[in-house]
């Protein structure tokens, strides 16, 4: 059983890392604003298993891969870097459950639980809950633990994302004030990933 002086941090962490503002939270609220919050469940649990998921098999198996091999967090970044790109420009042209195109559709499980891969905040706070509260003599029950408290924590904070989008819709019904909220989303999760380019290229140069 993980020690309390490490169990409370551990909350603690998860609660702020969960809550605070991110490519996931952007995404959450624009899809909440557009789809409603019913349709963006299968989202919220790609998000919360997928991070899960990540905690698992990085605290077993990468951890040590990725600490002697630096090159793949900028390898990381590039790739998420146009896979963030492309999401806002999806988030950017969604005109609304009424107004969007027929093939419109929010993220699915799948596909909320592959983005982890490619999110650079998931992977600072997955690597940072791992390193930081999973004993090395203890990762069997530790990482478990981790990834319970990460789900626990992070589950009802996003649902206040997506379902604060969901109340904003309610004073977005102009699709013009939709479009424009929806732009302004993009415009926002572009700018949370400027951060992780400007470390990259450091990297490189």
């Amino acid at each position: 059983m993980m020690p309390y002086d490490l169990l409370l941090p551990l909350l603690s962490f998860c609660f702020v890392s969960s809550i605070t503002p991110g490519p996931n939270n952007m995404m959450l609220l624009a899809s909440g604003a557009t789809f409603g919050l019913r349709r963006t469940l299968p989202h919220m649990a790609g998000i919360s298993g997928g991070c899960a998921l990540m905690v698992l098999v990085l605290g077993w198996a990468l951890a040590g891969v990725i600490a002697r091999v630096p090159g793949l967090f900028v390898a990381l970044h590039f790739v998420s870097t146009l896979y963030l790109l492309w999401l806002a420009w999806r988030i950017a042209t969604s005109a609304g459950p009424h107004g969007a195109r027929p093939r419109a559709q929010p993220l699915s499980v799948v596909d909320a639980a592959a983005f982890q891969w490619v999110n650079p905040k998931a992977w600072a706070m997955v690597l940072g809950a791992v390193t930081n509260f999973a004993r090395p003599a203890h990762l069997l029950t530790d990482v478990p633990l981790v990834a319970l408290v990460l789900l626990a924590i992070g589950l009802p904070c996003i649902t206040l994302w997506a379902g604060s989008g969901e109340l904003l819709s309610r004073s977005l019904s102009d699709p013009r004030a939709l479009r424009l909220f929806n732009i302004g989303m993009a415009a926002l999760l572009v700018t949370s990933i400027l951060p992780g380019i400007w470390r990259a290229l450091a990297h490189i140069t």
